[in-house]
């Protein structure tokens, strides 16, 4: 559904009985979730709710929907830039051999070719009123104003979410800008390649690239060399599995090279390829299968369709889904569901990894969460865990405004900070935030599930096999995350 003012009210009108339902209802403490939301969040959550459990667009349809430029106005600088694809194929090999040496049985792929990466540059605008107009000026000038801007070293690599088929940096323009002045730097919004027109790896590759070209700047860069210890990959949703897949993609590599920092040729030098300072992640979606129990048990307080509702909902056939040849999933081939590049979750090792933010809601996807901060916080890896009861899908982007939300922005932008400007302060440490109260319990991050690696493992190949069996049909509808 796009978010055009005629879209919306055609959507709305027959929904006031609805929605004046889920007022008397809330107003009456007799919704299950009036003791955790204000009537705010309700009406908001469960009107997203309606709207992604309506009659599904096709897959066509949907980014359509989702890749309308806004435009750009008030307190945020954007410039537009391409980072171009190198002429040698080193890193693209890198990749597959990565992809390779980690297989675990016969998982197949599609072998993307290389890219330009487009992407942007995004600060903050001081001093304009907030619907100021995007001044009329070359892309350079607007880069050079922007870093005019900036106050410290942070770099944000950012991977905007929407399931790997929809949305662009477009949609994230508001967030990133925020984080942008909320850390005093700026930010880096890639627009990856999209599934199901191409499937895994090729997002992933676009993020390579896009990594070592702040690295390294290509030929015609706006930007200097930026240092890995300035470097943050950030996302939200998808866009935070493609940050894990990105270091899982560099730990692995690195343990393919112990004596020395692994290196490739990237536009005619020999370049080494190391870890960044950090990932902040918000409400990661990890498990490509969505295999674990979270997916069904925090349904109540998420808008996102669980499997048990969704398993028999089939998107419209268009050009993009299903495909031909048929696959069962969007984002990769059905064999590779629990690659550890696919889904992160699956990866074993995250040892040697820099340090990790993850905040999520008591959301269908917190399980996920849970696992891997917890795994990789046993493995030695400094952890930042923050939960929010009764909380959503990336709710800090879905309810600006909301106390919480704030809340959760501010550690979100502390941790970035800390990890590049102060990154000896950074420990391992956790907390669950009270609905309404916003009351910071401490939590052991190594303690976070009763969730066994062994039982993980077991619950996501189970999904597999039963969508590579077919049992759930041809062209069904995915996860809309």
């Amino acid at each position: 559904m796009d978010g055009s003012p005629s879209t919306i009210a055609k959507f709305l009108v027959p929904k006031i009985p609805f929605i004046f339902k889920t007022v008397l209802f809330h107003s009456l403490w007799l919704s299950s979730t009036s003791t955790k939301w204000d009537l705010r969040t309700e009406l908001t959550i469960k009107i997203i709710r309606e709207m992604l459990n309506g009659q599904p667009w096709s897959i066509s349809k949907q980014q359509k929907g989702t890749l309308k430029d806004p435009g750009v106005k008030g307190r945020m600088w954007i410039s537009r830039v391409t980072m171009p694809a190198p002429p040698e194929d080193d890193l693209r090999q890198a990749l597959f051999k990565a992809i390779d040496d980690m297989k675990e049985g016969d998982e197949t792929y599609t072998r993307p070719t290389l890219e330009p990466v487009e992407a942007e540059w995004t600060g903050y605008r001081a001093n304009v009123a907030k619907d100021a107009p995007e001044p009329s000026i070359s892309e350079e000038e607007k880069y050079q104003n922007l870093m005019k801007e900036v106050t410290s070293d942070v770099t944000i690599l950012y991977f905007h979410g929407g399931a790997y088929y929809l949305m662009d940096p477009a949609s994230h323009r508001q967030a990133t800008s925020r984080y942008a002045h909320l850390t005093g730097g700026r930010a880096c919004s890639v627009r990856y390649r999209l599934a199901p027109q191409n499937p895994f790896p090729a997002a992933l590759l676009d993020a390579l690239v896009s990594y070592l070209s702040l690295l390294y700047p290509p030929p015609g860069a706006l930007h200097e060399p930026v240092k890995p210890s300035h470097i943050v990959f950030a996302g939200d949703s998808a866009g935070a599995h493609l940050c894990a897949s990105l270091l899982q993609l560099l730990l692995q590599l690195h343990r393919s090279s112990p004596d020395r920092t692994p290196t490739v040729t990237f536009h005619g030098r020999d370049v080494e390829l190391p870890l960044p300072a950090g990932l902040a992640l918000n409400s990661p979606w990890l498990d490509i299968t969505r295999a674990l129990p979270s997916i069904e048990n925090n349904a109540q307080y998420d808008y996102l369709p669980p499997p048990s509702k969704s398993a028999d909902v089939k998107f419209p056939p268009c050009p993009l889904w299903p495909t031909d040849p048929p696959r069962t999933e969007l984002y990769c081939d059905g064999s590779a569901m629990c690659h550890p590049l696919v889904s992160p979750l699956a990866a074993k090792s995250w040892a040697g990894s820099p340090p990790i933010f993850v905040v999520c809601g008591e959301e269908m996807l917190a399980d996920e969460g849970k696992v891997f901060a917890q795994r990789a916080a046993r493995q030695g890896v400094k952890v930042v865990w923050e939960q929010y009861e009764a909380m959503p899908h990336c709710f800090a982007l879905m309810l600006e405004g909301l106390q919480g939300g704030r809340m959760c922005v501010a550690s979100y932008c502390k941790f970035i900070r800390d990890v590049v400007r102060e990154p000896e302060s950074v420990k391992t440490e956790g907390y669950f935030v009270t609905a309404k109260k916003l009351e910071r319990k401490p939590v052991d991050v190594e303690k976070l599930t009763e969730l066994t690696d062994e039982e993980v493992a077991r619950l996501m190949d189970e999904v597999k096999k039963r969508k590579i069996l077919g049992l759930e049909g041809e062209g069904k509808a995915q996860p809309r995350l």
